[in-house]
Order: structure tokens, then C-alpha cells, then sequence
């Protein structure tokens, strides 16, 4: 099984994604700000730095990410595959990565690219609602994730609540500064040709059964 880097704009449907890629092909989803969130919680020389740095808001240093993230791929769940989420953010982390990966002898794997237009996008995040308990996330405007029970979990039973920047103004500049500052990255990968785009207009499943062949080795750059 190939690793996986997600790229992908806001609404685009990384995280549905990312479940069930996980759920069939048993590989753990990776994300940097999980990484930084656990590692806050030791109390170590290292924890209290992370702790610190998001209590006031700042960012934590590449090095610090890349030293968490080198440990967590060495992990025996990791030998496998894993998608990474969150990071690279640019073309300079990216070349750091890869520096790990020689140094660990493993692949780069493939980068997916989810393509959305930015009013479906929005109709995404319009009518999003999540548990705050579990973190399941659903939508009141798209059938198919929908809640069985209107503003209640299905997994956990709780009250689902929205986002109070789920709106237009917030998303639309959250959207266009995405694309901007990504397009580096994509072009740098594009060039690599290791990158896929990958339409994630359509339906979750139907974008699921295109990464699948993607990685079953079906489908060519």
C-alpha cells in the first residue's frame, strides 16, 4: 500500500475521505495537529514548548513537527502506509520530509490532490454540523450526511452544533488563501509526478472508488 499525502481546499471532503480509506485499507490517518495536540499533553521539556506555543496562539516550529512526525512513521501501524494530513504546507517542508523518508528508507508514496468548486464547497460548509463529544461530522443540506435524527449524533447521542466561522465571508477568504499559497506545492509535486487530481464534486463514494483504483494501480497520472 502506497502512503498518502491529502491536498485538498476547505469543504473538500479530506476527513470523510480519509475515514474510509483508513476503514478499507487499514492504514492510520496521520494528522500534524494531533501529533502537536498529544505531544502537548507530556510533560516533558519538549510538551510544555508545544503547550506553550498554542495557548498563545503561535505557530510551532518545522523542526518540532518533523521530529514528531519521523517518530510516528516509524511505528509499527505505519508500515503499511499511512495518510498524512496537515503537512507538507509548502515546498520547503516538503523537501524536509523527504529528507526523513531517505533517512528511514521509505517511499514518498502519492500525493492526492481533491478538486472542488468553491460554491459546492460552501454549500459543504453552510449546512456542516459536528459533535462536539466524538467528532463525527454531518450536513444538514447534503442527503447523504445527514444525521439519522435531526441535530443529534448517530454515533454518540450528543447535540450537534455549527461552526460560528462556518460562513460565506470567512470561508470564501479561507478558500482563495488556500489555493493560493498551495499551488506551489502542487505544481512541485506535479512535477515529481507523483500527484493525482482527483474530483471531489461528486458523490462520497464515487470519489472513494477513483482513489481506490488510484492506489489498487488502475489509474495513471
Amino acid at each position: 500500500m502506497e502512503s498518502i499525502i491529502f491536498i485538498a481546499p476547505p469543504a473538500a471532503g479530506k476527513g470523510t475521505q480519509s475515514k474510509m480509506l483508513c476503514d478499507t485499507y487499514h492504514i492510520p490517518h496521520i494528522s500534524t495537529g494531533d501529533l502537536l495536540r498529544e505531544a502537548s499533553l507530556v510533560e516533558d521539556e519538549r510538551g510544555k514548548y508545544i503547550k506553550d506555543q498554542i495557548s498563545n496562539g503561535a505557530l510551532v516550529s518545522d523542526d518540532i513537527i518533523l521530529e514528531l512526525l519521523e517518530e510516528r512513521i516509524q511505528e509499527k501501524d505505519c508500515n503499511n502506509g499511512y495518510i498524512l494530513d496537515g503537512f507538507p504546507r509548502n515546498i520547503e517542508q516538503a523537501k524536509s520530509y523527504e529528507s526523513i523518508l531517505e533517512k528511514l528508507n521509505k517511499k514518498l508514496g502519492i500525493v492526492i490532490y481533491l478538486e472542488v468548486e468553491k460554491e459546492l464547497a460552501f454549500k459543504r460548509i453552510e449546512g456542516r454540523v459536528s459533535c462536539p463529544k466524538c467528532g463525527s461530522v454531518y450536513n444538514t443540506i447534503i442527503e447523504e450526511a445527514m444525521p439519522k435524527q435531526e441535530g443529534i449524533c448517530d454515533r454518540c447521542g450528543n447535540q450537534l452544533t455549527k461552526r460560528q466561522d462556518d460562513n460565506r465571508e470567512t470561508f470564501s477568504t479561507r478558500y482563495d488563501t488556500y489555493l493560493d499559497k498551495t499551488k506551489p506545492l502542487i505544481e512541485y509535486y506535479e512535477n515529481k509526478n507523483v500527484l493525482y487530481r482527483v474530483q471531489s464534486g461528486t458523490n462520497k463514494n464515487e470519489t472513494f472508488k477513483d482513489i481506490s483504483l488510484i492506489l489498487e494501480g488502475r489509474t495513471k497520472i
